[in-house]
């Protein structure tokens, strides 16, 4: 799966359009990445961009949009009601998916040293990029702003991690950039059926961790409790990670509480909504549904859907599609305008529209597109294919007995099997694909040059790596489809009986994509020139195909005692 990271920089122009669209140009022409939203604001005179890709595509397009910005903005003459130090101000990258922190850090850390030493401009890393516990904190490194950059960078306390630690005309110019690795943060609205916005503040205190300022006796009039130095003391809400406040909507007429999540793996979206929803019913009112502003990760919502289907005491292994569909429901994300996964979700933003995928073609073009005279898709995409129904059925049956009647208190075991099926069956359509284009690039490879021996060499390496491609992925094939029998054998002993047999012919189409995968293996395998990791894979392979052999014969036995 893609890695894919968002990339929010904030840079220190809101109010001259021409200057912001020179600076998102370059974003733009970045292959890899998609501009997502471009926000400016006249009053803080900063404007906010978002865009999302792979990792290094991200990472080159914020050294260009930083670049850009160094050589349009000039903060010797910048004012606005933002706290900032830089024309690039801020440029934090958060993970979106198939990535971890860590991995993100790395990422941040190369683009502040690329940054620093290429355009001279002074950067400080912060929040988890950061070198050092006090950098961590953004307020911290920004603190004198620009007014104050000159005496900071020239410390021995505050010196750059990267870049120029001397005020100069070109430091002047470009300031100073805080270059970070953060959570994602969704921008969360919940809708109540009130138009008050006290209430709805008393909500958004009972829930945000911040929570409400302490008073003596009576809580909405008793005496503030401060500190010794004075300071307002707080009493904690009920989530972590959560700020929220209460306002007052005039395009649709009613109060939100509106809800900045900073990180999801503290507090999810499900969590949000529901203790909200708890909140509002204990003072009289409901949250009639809420709205997500800006894109969500996949993941949030797939978590969000499997969360309500949990409550509901329904199995969560179902496509992703019907998922999404329970998370949109039971959120209330359509209750103000309709939400659109294919606008609203980032991995499916980030979908090539011109890519065609054999995965999405109807049956019939997918049949008529095997049986014409392209050698593509052949049989290793088919038996890819065979092995996808084969673990969908074992799949269906599971989800099918979690709910039986009279099964009630099977549901989350069955539940389980479903979901093993569910990720099983998605890795498999993903190689009925990755077998074509590994057969193409056979092809391709066969198609270079060799008129120099430079190009004889170049083109046998490119045969050799084609070739390791069109047997690993046939292989892959053979291990998941092997693995799909442990899902099939427990649904023919525990399944509902009387879809015993769809489980049956899964091992059948299991059986076929083990063996049909294992043959191109094998065809694909006399043209590799590394023998000794061909004897390997040959020896696994032929293992995998009798252990299948065994397991069908096996399930077919039992499948036989159920019925009769």
């Amino acid at each position: 799966m893609k890695q894919l990271i968002e990339c929010v920089p904030n840079f220190s122009e809101g109010q001259n359009m021409k200057v912001i669209g020179q600076i998102t140009a370059e974003i733009k022409k970045t292959e890899g990445v998609k501009l997502l939203d471009v926000d400016p604001g006249k009053a803080t005179n900063r404007t906010v961009v978002t865009f999302v890709g792979t990792p290094d595509a991200v990472c080159e397009a914020a050294f260009r949009a930083v670049k850009k910005a160094s050589e349009v903005i000039d903060m010797r003459h910048h004012h606005g009601e933002h706290p900032r130090f830089g024309a690039t101000d801020v440029c934090p990258l958060v993970p979106v998916s198939n990535i971890t922190m860590d991995e993100v850090v790395d990422y941040a850390r190369k683009l502040a040293q690329r940054i620093g030493e290429e355009l001279q401009i002074p950067v400080y890393c912060y929040e988890f990029a950061a070198f050092e516990e006090k950098r961590r904190n953004l307020a911290n490194c920004r603190q004198g702003e620009y007014e104050g950059l000159a005496k900071k960078i020239a410390s021995k306390e505050w010196k750059p991690d990267f870049g120029s630690s001397s005020w100069n005309d070109a430091v002047a110019l470009s300031g100073a950039t805080a270059v970070g690795a953060r959570n994602f943060l969704i921008a969360y609205n919940i809708n109540l059926n009130t138009t008050s916005v006290r209430r709805a503040n008393a909500i958004a205190f009972d829930i945000r961790e911040k929570g409400r300022v302490k008073r003596e006796g009576n809580p909405i009039t008793g005496k503030i409790i401060t500190d010794v130095k004075g300071n307002k003391v707080y009493e904690p809400g009920l989530l972590k990670a959560v700020k929220a406040i209460g306002w007052y909507i005039e395009e649709y007429g009613i109060a939100q509480i509106s809800i900045n999540l900073t990180d999801l793996s503290v507090t999810p979206l499900h969590i949000a909504f529901d203790v909200a929803c708890e909140q509002a019913h204990k003072r009289g009112l409901r949250v009639t549904g809420s709205e997500i502003i800006g894109v969500v990760p996949l993941n949030a919502m797939l978590e969000a859907g499997s969360y309500f289907l949990n409550k509901q005491k329904r199995s969560a292994g179902i496509p992703e599609s019907e998922i999404i569909k329970i998370a949109v429901k039971s959120l209330g994300l359509s209750d103000l305008s309709p939400f659109i996964p294919g606008k609203k979700i980032i991995e499916y933003v980030m979908r090539d529209p011109s890519e065609k995928k054999l995965v999405d073609m109807k049956l019939t073009a997918f049949t008529d597109e095997t049986a014409s005279e392209s050698p593509a898709p052949g049989g290793g995409s088919v038996a890819a294919l065979a092995g996808a129904l084969g673990v969908s059925l074992a799949t269906m049956v599971a989800n099918i007995s979690s709910h039986k009647a009279g099964w009630d208190s099977r549901w989350e075991e069955f539940s389980a099997w479903a979901e093993k099926g569910m990720a099983i069956q998605q890795e498999l359509l993903v190689l009925v694909d990755e077998d074509t284009k590994a057969f193409n690039r056979i092809m391709e490879a066969f198609g270079l040059p060799k008129e120099t021996e430079a190009d004889k060499a170049e083109r046998k390496n490119a045969i050799q790596r084609a070739t390791r491609e069109a047997i690993d992925v046939p292989f892959r094939v053979m291990k998941k489809s092997y693995e799909s029998f442990g899902i099939i054998k427990a649904m023919v002993q525990e399944g509902n009986p009387n879809s015993v047999t769809d489980a049956g012919v899964g091992a059948l189409c299991a059986r076929t994509a083990v063996k049909g995968a294992f043959m191109n293996v094998k065809i694909n395998a006399t043209g590799l020139d590394d023998k000794e990791y061909v004897k390997k894979i040959l020896e696994e392979g032929k293992q995998i195909e009798a252990d299948a052999e065994y397991m069908e014969d096996e399930i077919l036995k039992m499948l036989k005692d159920r019925i009769e």
